[in-house]
């Protein structure tokens, strides 16, 4: 119950906040505009691809593309969202009022984590409206969108623990910000590293660890067990590592 009063919280501060609603306005727009390019594209292909058997469907050239986008637009802008979620606690001292109350820093972490997790699911729910909306003229492979979508979801709680993590280190929001957007941008192009002339081991280790890899394979429509198990690590690994900084805070205070 607590865990929603505080998840509650933290989703009003973020609508009371002028950067929530440009992120929305911004985001939304160049998913929009980028949309509209895809179907065009779509349009254009359509005829050649009637005369091939097994061609791709719009799933795939329009809708699969838009989200495969709007994860790297949301690794981008993640960091912005988490980054006030402790540290500016910590900064303006309310966290010690957060300490006095009777809550243990499990509910204060996953309250907090739940708050940017709703806004996040209203940002996924908005995205989705759009693929959604070829059903008025065609058909879609809601299959693979939906394996799409939960990868999507999946990456998005992966920014988030790990931003809610990064804000937990520091009192200052900038430096959550930044620290946040390094480790993301590093988990994301950690496979690169695999590909440039390393042993077939070290690369398998590599292409395991970056995150955008294992978002592929939802793109693809395919769900597996180590996909799914990597994300939930991520996520459970990071809200542990929150839940225990804040408490070695609360001890040191």
């Amino acid at each position: 119950m607590m865990i929603l009063h505080i998840a509650m919280r933290e989703l009003r501060s973020l609508f009371l906040s002028p950067l929530a609603w440009a992120i929305l306005a911004v985001l939304q727009f160049i998913m929009a505009w980028l949309f509209l390019v895809q179907i065009e594209s779509f349009l254009q292909l359509q005829p050649r691809l009637a005369a091939i058997e097994g061609a791709p469907g719009i799933t795939s050239i329009v809708a699969v593309p838009i989200l495969d986008t709007a994860a790297f637009l949301l690794l981008l802008v993640t960091p912005l969202l988490s980054m006030r979620l402790i540290s500016e606690e910590r900064r303006s001292q309310t966290i010690s009022l957060l300490f006095s109350a009777p809550l243990s820093m499990t509910e204060i972490v996953l309250g907090k984590y739940l708050g940017l997790m709703t806004f996040f699911a209203i940002m996924l729910g908005m995205f989705l409206l759009m693929p959604l909306s070829l059903l008025i003229g065609g058909s879609l492979d809601l299959g693979l969108l939906a394996a799409a979508m939960l990868g999507l979801g999946l990456l998005v709680a992966s920014f988030a623990a790990v931003g809610l993590f990064m804000s937990s280190l520091t009192a200052q929001p900038l430096i959550a910000a930044m620290s946040s957007f390094g480790l993301l941008l590093l988990l994301w192009i950690i496979d690169w590293a695999g590909k440039a002339g390393q042993t077939d081991k070290v690369s398998g280790l590599f292409s395991y660890l970056s995150i955008r890899e294992h978002f592929e394979s939802f793109t693809r429509g395919a769900v597996n067990s180590v996909d799914l198990l990597y994300y939930l690590l991520l996520i459970g690994t990071a809200l542990i590592m929150s839940i225990r900084q804040l408490d070695a805070h609360r001890l040191q205070h």
